[in-house]
């Protein structure tokens, strides 16, 4: 059966005007909302693994355990395609933490970026940087290789704790879509690294598409997402879902084909939900509320898909 978890970049206190929730309060969130588990991004203030000492970890386990909330994954925000070396070094080392960090909370997964590109707070609050240009600039092919490499000795430590590593289809240096992600897996070669595999990546949403995406990623898949920022709910209960800010035109991520395909392979992991840009009305930053409104709707939504024949 397929379960719902909360990611905890959605209260992570960049995206909407308001406080971010600690781990702690996270869990708490994630029962009264009605989720299944929380998967854990390792960022301050939330949960930067060099800022939780082994206490606080079994009290969080604790605390998950004590509430029925699965602690499902821990999320890395890795980049390994910076020409520096000791960048390249330091995006080992913060992986090797994560992947202690889920031994600690018995999270089976860790997931990783081929290349993330940052984020950064103007005025307070979360905002997304234009791409670094680095001198001397790598080409495509050096980047590509050294995601290989880096995710490849990542593996190794992963092993060692009985962890999956599970690569995101996101770009830059992986395209919009399945096939650069999994590509990249198959160079990796390693039993433990599978896909993270996003339906809102996809530049296209016919159930064509999908089809063909869910079934040839289908023996890789055990995380995925979906974006509660595309929800909302009326006054009269209808749940409205927007187009996607990164599809052209006016076009829906298409869930209900990607549900019914993971249905159809038999998936039994968890899809997160993220709401991981600004929350804008009017253009200024909302309320926390606001992202409650988003993530219940959204939820209620998913329940309804899982529900179905």
């Amino acid at each position: 059966m397929i379960k719902l978890a909360l990611f905890t970049v959605t209260y992570c206190g960049l995206w909407y005007k308001g406080p971010a929730l600690s781990l702690e309060d996270q869990i708490v969130k994630a029962r009264e909302l009605g989720f299944d588990g929380l998967a854990v991004e390792t960022k301050r203030p939330v949960a930067l693994p060099c800022d939780l000492n082994q206490k606080r970890r079994s009290k969080v386990k604790e605390l998950a355990e004590s509430y029925q909330v699965k602690l499902c994954a821990v999320e890395t925000m890795s980049n390994f395609v910076s020409p520096i070396i000791e960048e390249r070094e330091n995006n080992l080392c913060m992986v090797k933490e994560a992947i202690e960090l889920a031994k600690d909370l018995e999270a089976p997964i860790v997931k990783v970026f081929a290349a993330w590109k940052g984020t950064m707070r103007v005025n307070g609050l979360g905002w997304y940087p234009e791409e670094v240009k680095y001198v001397p600039s790598p080409t495509r092919l050096q980047q590509w290789n050294w995601c290989v490499e880096g995710i490849k000795e990542c593996a190794k430590w992963a092993e060692e704790y009985g962890i999956i590593l599970a690569l995101q289809n996101h770009p830059p240096v992986i395209n919009y879509g399945y096939e650069d992600a999994l590509q990249m897996v198959e160079e990796i070669s390693e039993d433990n690294v599978k896909l993270c595999l996003d339906v809102p990546l996809f530049p296209r949403q016919d159930e064509e598409y999908i089809k063909e995406a869910v079934e040839k990623c289908k023996d890789l898949i055990v995380l995925s997402h979906y974006g509660s920022l595309s929800f909302d709910e009326t006054p009269s209960g209808e749940i409205i879902q927007k187009p996607s800010a990164g599809l052209p035109g006016k076009t829906l991520v298409n869930y209900p084909a990607f549900v019914k395909e993971l249905k159809r392979i038999g998936y039994k992991g968890v899809i997160s939900s993220e709401e991981c840009a600004p929350v804008l009305e009017r253009h200024q930053y909302a309320s926390m509320e606001v992202v409650d409104r988003h993530v219940k709707a959204a939820l209620k939504y998913m329940r309804r898909l899982l529900a179905e024949s």
